[in-house]
């Protein structure tokens, strides 16, 4: 499959370097000096626009890794063009531009995979596996927190400026935590949050908070924030048989690291597994590798525009909510 990317910024460069095998072959970015980079190591063509990018003959993906006010409008055009597309978080910058894609998906019979590279990374991978063998029993509820601290003139990033971006700390990172927790319980019922701007001097909120609940009174507590003056990744799932929790998302996050409390008869001190991945991330890669697959079968992806939509939902409510 040959793969072209739109963007050409941290993700876009990240996505050039795990394609799982498929060759890429064009990049486009605004700024000509990112699209070199990644031409430079790779022979891609480097095109003069994003419209002759998704229109070319010769491309069977487009991956569309550009700031949130072009995500819709790129992707959409290539669809339109009979590309199938890997789109990054949050798909566009309102939940009705992500409902439109729907209809175009299928009128044009391509595939559409959604960015949630966090599905991939190895602990959170075997957290799933472990849940599905019922090593933890049923399960009962999810706390998660995500942050980071920003930098100097973090609240001056395109990040930050409501004109390019689809949200704040909520949409940035939320929108992954919000992804794994229905990852793993499927539909929230009820939502309750509140997102708001605290430190950073910006309209967009830089931290929420959301209390989620399903039908069946399983609950997910999340907290996002990008005053987080230590950056941290810690997401605990809660069974009647035990707990599992990952902390670490590589770099800056620590070591990724998962920890399996199962619970003793007698109770007390449980029993304790701990597994560690000190190496790469290579979340990319196992994305992009199931994505191929997807369109080599011929199935929908499971991370997307459903996954992205109920994610945008929760999202609404808890901006509506502040």
């Amino acid at each position: 499959m040959n793969v072209g990317i739109v963007g050409c910024g941290l993700i876009g460069q990240k996505r050039s370097k795990q394609l799982a095998g498929a060759n890429l072959v064009a990049v486009y970015d605004i700024n000509r000096v990112k699209s070199d980079i990644i031409a430079e190591s790779t022979n891609a063509k480097v095109f003069g626009s994003w419209e002759e990018l998704v229109t070319s003959a010769g491309i069977d993906i487009v991956i569309v890794a550009t700031t949130h006010e072009w995500l819709y409008t790129i992707t959409a055009a290539a669809i339109a063009a009979g590309k199938h597309v890997l789109v990054e978080k949050p798909v566009g910058r309102h939940i009705e531009e992500v409902e439109s894609l729907q209809e175009l998906v299928k009128s044009h019979k391509v595939h559409l995979r959604v960015g949630f590279n966090h599905r991939y990374h190895p602990a959170l991978q075997k957290a799933r596996k472990l849940v599905d063998d019922g090593e933890i029993g049923d399960l009962m509820y999810i706390r998660a927190k995500y942050g980071h601290g920003g930098r100097i003139g973090y609240d001056r990033e395109w990040r930050s400026n409501p004109e390019l971006a689809a949200g704040g700390e909520l949409v940035e990172q939320g929108i992954h935590i919000i992804d794994l927790a229905n990852w793993f319980f499927g539909t929230f019922s009820e939502v309750d949050g509140f997102a708001s701007t605290q430190y950073w001097d910006q309209e967009l909120d830089d931290n929420a908070t959301m209390i989620l609940k399903t039908i069946d009174k399983k609950f997910a507590t999340l907290t996002v924030s990008c005053t987080e003056w230590k950056n941290i990744f810690c997401f605990e799932i809660y069974g009647k048989k035990g707990k599992l929790e990952i902390n670490g998302l590589g770099g800056s996050y620590g070591t990724e690291r998962l920890t399996q409390y199962t619970v003793r008869p007698e109770m007390g001190p449980p029993d304790t597994v701990s597994w560690e991945w000190p190496f790469e991330d290579r979340s990319w890669e196992l994305e992009m590798k199931e994505f191929l697959e997807d369109i080599e079968l011929n199935r929908e992806p499971e991370a997307g525009l459903k996954s992205a939509l109920k994610a945008w939902r929760i999202i609404n409510k808890v901006y509506e909510q502040s």
